[in-house]
């Protein structure tokens, strides 16, 4: 164990350091739920929200929502987002965006109004954030509610996918709530109940020949030819697409699809059979839904490009402003109908809706098919075709109407299975690189568990340790942006603060898992896992450092004395940010900027010449002193490094002479971690192993050598010493054999 005088903190200061932690977290306030906006409508300028706006009107009773006004004149409603949906961003604070609207739905103004994050605080200039939000000037939030509040296409600025996502969302999401609240562009509250009510009815009698399914409108049908294809691309702007028209004759047939549902009994043990009806019920899970669909044709509504555990992007169920896109997972394939005069499908299928997208099988519905076209190399155009669904009216057994009620707007579920759409899209869109950083901490566990048999060669230990390092900066820092920061620490204890929620955490999958392995290594092996390791910043320091050993530059060793004076600084760093970050002062996220790994990870140095300065100079004192930002100043480092002191292994070797007299490990250990007396100080070690390798050496560990050379003079003694044979023949040698 290290004594007190020897730890890696004092130990006063460590607890003072928890000390002062639990006092900030026990009297920080609480965040207000009371709404934004009327704070926002005496800070902002109206006319930085649309041009020539002149005013706000009072803000209504109901919802948080005021009038836009030009003089006397109403030109729309302003609102914040975050009075409505979840606008938490990577900072895991909320993102403020006042957004105005016309009586038409239409989005006339956006403003970012409030927020902490870091990324754009200093790291990207906030106008090219305000640029691309500029974007949705002119939206139709009317188109957006029937397209399920999803917007396709959505520029991203490198490093700041995750606040660009959140801000798109809100704004979609937010704007439909307020325009259906308001009776905006036609639309209307979904709560509202309005003429009769229906739910299925179990025992409708269902038709038993396929014609007549078709015709009675169980089965609903869209039947499109070559001809219909190729004029819907002629109506097009592109005049590209009508150029590369289908060439079969026009009366070809392109698609014929069927589409029903399957999960109401009647229908579904009508077309699929009892059998496979009892297989389906048992697939659905209490709320689930599902369609059969069955299609024949030049075109697969499928497509040939789908992969496993891919999604189906060529159909999608729409449903109000639901919309609905099917994964493999939700698929299962069926070889034919059931059911009397079934065509022949060259694809039959069921579809599962889950129950978190709240499908109503009652109410109207539309299966919509994507159709594009190469116009170009890489380059194509896209057109769709809807094939419509209403359940027949003896499927439906009216029940009483629900006593109307206003919508909620701050509908819970709803906007947790908004959130984990999102959560979804985001991972899906990263898959590559979580697989990656997958491959990564299954390498790393596997050599820290054999980390002995690693450490038995010094030219294998080190070449394993560049490449992974390598690999640490050029993907998981310039190529994933998966650079962890003191930020996320802090945004962490302001969710504890304001309310604990998975959802904030998870929009950056490969921070979430990131922090998830941090957590596992602090118990198993201290905070060298990251910052040895996995930190992109950490790797670049000492890849450069190893170039410039390689160019024959000096190293410096800090005086031991001056070395131990020195570490703490880091904790008093990290106390300082904590603290401000709780009492929530201006400067705040200026501070932050003691962590050049924006500058150098996430924006590659593309940023003002202060930034990129400060960035190169702790890299231009690394080259003497390896790892100097590491071991002295940063606070992320600090932060892991207290709860590093609960891991309950110790991996590290040791024998009972290291330090006294043998000082090999602690003279060769490039962060100063070893102590002169011996002791590895677990806050300061990085898990580099070179320690280990010394300790298996045969040159350099005086243990081992001893041993080695103890075992070779046991073994020259206990052999049998050979006779001159010379010697043996002398007479007076056999006399004295003899006599003995």
């Amino acid at each position: 164990m290290i004594s007190p005088a020897i730890s890696g903190v004092p130990r006063a200061l460590w607890f003072s350091c928890l000390a002062v932690i639990l006092c900030l977290l026990a009297f920080a306030p609480a965040l207000a739920q009371t709404p934004h906006l009327p704070r926002f409508l005496a800070e902002v300028a109206p006319d930085t929200l649309v041009p020539d706006a002149t005013g706000f009107g009072p803000m209504r009773e109901d919802i948080p929502a005021a009038p836009l006004l030009r003089g006397n004149a109403q030109i729309g409603w302003v609102f914040i987002t975050s009075d409505y949906v979840g606008t938490t961003g990577y900072a895991g604070k909320p993102i403020h965006t006042m957004v105005a609207i016309d009586d038409d739905a239409r989005i006339i103004g956006l403003n970012l109004v409030q927020h902490w994050e870091p990324i754009v605080l200093i790291g990207i200039p906030e106008s090219r954030i305000r640029d691309l939000m500029q974007d949705h000037i002119g939206l139709d939030l009317t188109i957006a509610a029937q397209a399920g509040g999803d917007i396709q296409d959505l520029n991203i600025i490198s490093g700041v996918t995750v606040t660009i996502m959140v801000i798109d969302d809100s704004i979609v999401r937010s704007g439909i709530r307020v325009a259906r609240a308001l009776g905006l562009g036609g639309l209307a509250p979904r709560d509202v109940a309005s003429g009769p009510q229906f739910e299925i009815n179990p025992d409708a009698p269902v038709a038993d020949d396929w014609f007549t399914l078709v015709g009675d409108g169980t089965v609903r049908r869209m039947s499109l030819d070559v001809g219909q294809v190729n004029a819907a691309f002629a109506a097009m702007d592109d005049p590209r697409a009508t150029r590369r028209a289908l060439t079969e004759p026009e009366d070809t047939r392109f698609i014929d699809m069927y589409a029903t549902v399957a999960s109401v009994p009647g229908i579904g043990r009508t077309l699929i059979g009892d059998r496979e009806f009892a297989n389906l019920e048992n697939w659905l899970e209490q709320g689930e839904h599902a369609l059969v669909i069955g299609g024949r044709g030049l075109y697969s509504f499928k497509g040939s490009g789908y992969v496993r555990g891919g999604v189906f992007d060529r159909i999608v169920l729409i449903q109000n402003e639901q919309s609905i896109r099917f994964r493999d997972r939700d698929n299962r394939r069926l070889r034919a109908l059931d059911v009397g005069g079934a065509p022949s499908f060259d694809e039959l299928d069921l579809f599962r809706i889950p129950a978190e997208y709240g499908f109503d099988p009652t109410q109207p519905w539309r299966l919509q098919l994507l159709v594009s076209r190469d116009v170009a190399a890489l380059e194509r155009v896209f057109t769709t075709f809807d094939l419509g669904f209403q359940m027949p009216r003896p499927y439906l057994t009216e029940v009483a109407a629900p006593q109307l009620v206003l919508p909620d707007l701050h509908d819970q579920e709803a906007e947790l299975a908004a959130q984990r759409a999102l959560i979804e899209r985001i991972w899906w869109d990263r898959r590559v690189e979580i697989s990656g950083l997958a491959l990564m901490l299954a390498v790393l566990t596997a050599a820290f568990f054999f980390q002995m048999f690693l450490t038995r060669s010094a030219r294998a230990t080190y070449w394993f340790r560049m490449g992974f390092l390598t690999f640490t900066l050029v993907f998981l820092g310039w190529y994933a942006a998966a650079q962890l920061s003191v930020v996320n620490i802090i945004a962490l204890v302001d969710s504890l603060r304001a309310g604990f929620s998975w959802q904030a955490f998870m929009l950056d999958p490969l921070t979430f898992i990131l922090w998830w392995a941090v957590a596992a290594a602090l118990i198993f092996w201290g905070r060298g896992a990251y910052c040895g390791w996995l930190c992109p910043f950490g790797a670049l320091q000492e890849l450069t450092n190893q170039i410039a050993r390689f160019f024959k530059v000096p190293q410096i060793t800090l005086p031991w004395g001056l070395h131990e004076r020195l570490w703490p600084l880091k904790y008093i760093i990290f106390l300082a940010l904590f603290a401000a970050s709780l009492a929530a002062v201006p400067w705040a996220g200026s501070l932050n900027e003691v962590e050049p790994f924006k500058t150098a990870i996430v924006l590659k140095f593309d940023r003002a010449w202060p930034f990129v300065s400060f960035a190169l100079v702790l890299l231009g004192i690394g080259l003497f002193i390896e790892r100097f930002y590491c071991r002295y100043l940063c606070p992320l480092g600090a932060a892991l490094a207290i709860p590093a002191r609960i891991r309950m292994f110790d991996w590290l070797k040791r024998y009972p002479e290291c330090g006294t007299p043998c000082q090999t490990c602690a003279n060769e250990c490039f962060v100063q971690a070893i102590h002169p007396t011996g002791e590895i100080n677990p806050n300061e070690c990085l898990n580099c192993m070179n320690c280990q390798v010394l300790y298996q050496s045969e040159t350099k560990c005086p243990v081992v050598i001893r041993k080695l050379k103890r075992r070779e003079s046991v073994k020259a003694s206990a052999a049998p010493k050979a006779v001159d044979p010379a010697r043996a023949n002398h007479p007076n040698l056999k006399k004295e054999t003899s006599n003995v």
